[in-house]
């Protein structure tokens, strides 16, 4: 097996939502920004990272890109999203601005010294963990 590098890969994870405004304003208030210039009123591009993003789309946009019907998320958990903030105190605050717009707290706070994170699902029912990791232990140390 060869070693490649993935420098230069972007990453785009599709989602399909009831209502984008909704949505939007959602992730907004958890401190996420859009890219306007792939945002209309089908789809929104939420930055998560220098080359990670997350493509809000209307249920009919996103149908275009699936073969397969959408799965209810009620009852079916197809993924799970993580994402990383600059403190612990950080994991408490943004998972109470999601409590506070709507979210459901699906996990309490898992504290295990070096990292801790807690659970929510959002206003579709997808499952987020809003994570913290000390950075000595994530550089290796």
């Amino acid at each position: 097996m060869t070693s490649t590098t993935h420098a230069g890969r972007m990453l785009f994870v599709n989602m399909p939502v009831a209502d984008l405004g909704r949505s939007t304003a959602f992730f907004a208030g958890l401190g996420f920004t859009f890219d306007p210039n792939f945002t209309d009123d089908t789809a929104a591009c939420m930055l998560v990272g220098e080359q990670a993003y997350v493509m809000l789309l209307t249920r009919e946009k996103f149908a275009h890109f699936s073969k397969l019907p959408m799965a209810d998320p009620a009852t079916h958990a197809l993924a799970l999203y993580c994402f990383s903030v600059a403190s612990r105190e950080e994991v408490d605050s943004v998972t109470r601005a999601a409590i506070a717009a709507g979210a459901v707290e699906a996990d309490g706070l898992e504290d295990h010294g070096f990292m801790c994170s807690r659970s929510f699902f959002d206003l579709d029912g997808h499952g987020w963990q809003v994570m913290w990791m000390d950075p000595a232990v994530a550089n290796g140390a």
